[in-house]
């Protein structure tokens, strides 16, 4: 299979359009129509919400960017303009959330509202917008495993398409895109489950996020064999370590509150600090 062919929906002559783009597209619109649904639950106004969203992507978005630029630098020292060239992928989403992190900290900081509260609505849809995400770096041949068998393939039972897909150059790879993407759509639902718990405090969705992503991605990390590298290790899965320790930290520090202490699901000016 072509991986042009695949990874391009149409060729206007002047513009590709691209799976990658337009799912990574896909995966922020989902994600600005559940944060509007649950800004409004809450009584955030939305200009506030979608503001903070709006620089929350895009510095993310360069974070993601400089982040993959930085650990693959000698693949864009010849060709500076390439690094902009982002809808041919090249993202690290770790890259991204620490990025986009520290804008939502420093916007909620400026206007008087809690970064806990509105990382617990975010890290929500932003699951589900990764799992979607990356079915692009299916189409473009990306996050793959080691090499394997078309034989190892069919008793994995997958869709055809999707070991087509995995045949790049003639040699079949494990689809580690589809584990994390499968990961990820697990997490979306057991956040959605987690947030109906009646005493759940506000932080801990987001401290489940980075532990779950964490085990996962640390797990898959280590199939994969194109790697951000630090030295011998994989930067991913240090910064996975990292941040698991982090959310570890984070949900027992918040679990140690009153049965009835700064529950999730209150809607009061204190709760939200606007």
């Amino acid at each position: 299979m072509d991986l042009m062919i695949k990874a391009v929906i149409h060729d206007f002559g002047f513009f590709e359009l691209r799976w990658y783009s337009v799912l990574i597209l896909v995966g922020i619109i989902i994600a600005l129509i559940y944060c509007k649904l649950e800004s409004k639950k809450f009584n955030i106004p939305w200009d506030f919400f979608f503001n903070m969203a709006f620089w929350t992507i895009i510095v993310g978005f360069v974070g993601a960017r400089v982040y993959y630029v930085l650990f693959n630098f000698s693949d864009y020292s010849n060709d500076l303009i390439s690094i902009l060239k982002i809808w041919e992928g090249g993202l690290a989403i770790h890259g991204g959330i620490i990025a986009g992190v520290i804008t939502m900290i420093l916007y909620c900081r400026k206007y008087g509202a809690r970064a806990l509260r509105m990382t617990d609505i975010t890290v929500v849809p932003l699951i589900l917008a990764q799992a979607i995400g990356r079915w692009g770096n299916f189409f473009n041949g990306e996050a793959h495993g080691a090499a394997t068998t078309l034989s190892h393939l069919k008793n994995l039972h997958l869709p055809q398409f999707i070991i087509d897909g995995m045949n790049i150059g003639g040699i079949y790879y494990t689809p580690t895109f589809l584990y994390e993407s499968i990961w990820c759509f697990i997490g979306f639902v057991g956040l959605l489950i987690a947030k109906r718990y009646k005493y759940l405090k506000v932080g801990q969705l987001t401290s489940i996020y980075l532990m779950w992503y964490s085990v996962g991605r640390f797990i898959i990390e280590g199939m994969r064999t194109d790697s951000l590298m630090l030295g011998g290790f994989k930067m991913a899965q240090i910064v996975s370590i990292i941040l698991f320790i982090i959310g570890l930290l984070v949900f027992m520090i918040l679990s140690r509150k009153t049965k009835f202490e700064d529950l999730y699901s209150e809607t009061n000016a204190d709760n939200i600090h606007f």
